[in-house]
């Protein structure tokens, strides 16, 4: 058996605010200091894993709870896991942290943005069709999201670059003692 602690670390945070952009910065540093990096993205997810769900709130539920199972087996594995998702409702994602934290340590980072910045990065157009009422059910706009109140890490990234961000939490992740030094090559 592995001697590799394993971790998760869950990026929460509204469409468009930088998830999947810090989360690709810190992967590969984090493979520097010597980890094993899965990366869990909600977009992914929804695609493979989730396919058929839809964005009522027993679905979002449904869907972070899958990726909140696959983190504890990915954590249990010693993997140093990545999850990219929205996951807007407090009570799932503590039920995800519930599950990791059976095998390992769970981050919650909160990737604080606003929507009016969100809906200016948004280069899908998904803001734009959430504010004409083309979307329904669109976090942050129509839906509720509910930020966690003491996340375990906190970015705002308006104002900050994302390897800034990145930076921040991998110095946090020191902070925690879950990684060490990069590895020498």
């Amino acid at each position: 058996m592995s001697e590799r602690r394993g971790f998760t670390v869950w990026f929460t945070g509204l469409s468009g605010a930088g998830k999947t952009t810090i989360a690709e910065i810190v992967g590969p540093e984090l493979e520097a200091r010597g980890g094993l990096v899965e990366y869990l993205d909600g977009d992914v997810v929804r695609t493979h894993l989730s396919k058929g769900l839809g964005f009522s709130k027993e679905d979002r539920d449904t869907n972070i709870e899958r990726i909140g199972w696959v983190a504890s087996r990915f954590t249990r594995a010693g993997a140093w896991t990545l999850v990219s998702a929205i996951s807007p409702y407090a009570a799932t994602r503590n039920t995800a942290r519930g599950m990791v934290e059976e095998f390992g340590p769970f981050i919650e980072v909160f990737v604080d943005t606003s929507v009016e910045e969100c809906a200016r990065r948004d280069v899908k157009g998904l803001y734009a069709k959430a504010f004409s009422g083309e979307i329904k059910e669109f976090t942050g706009v129509s839906d509720p999201y509910e930020a966690p109140p003491e996340a375990d890490v906190h970015l705002r990234t308006e104002g900050s670059s994302p390897e800034e961000s990145a930076a921040a939490l991998v110095a946090a992740l020191e902070e925690k003692g879950l990684i060490g030094p990069k590895v020498a090559a």
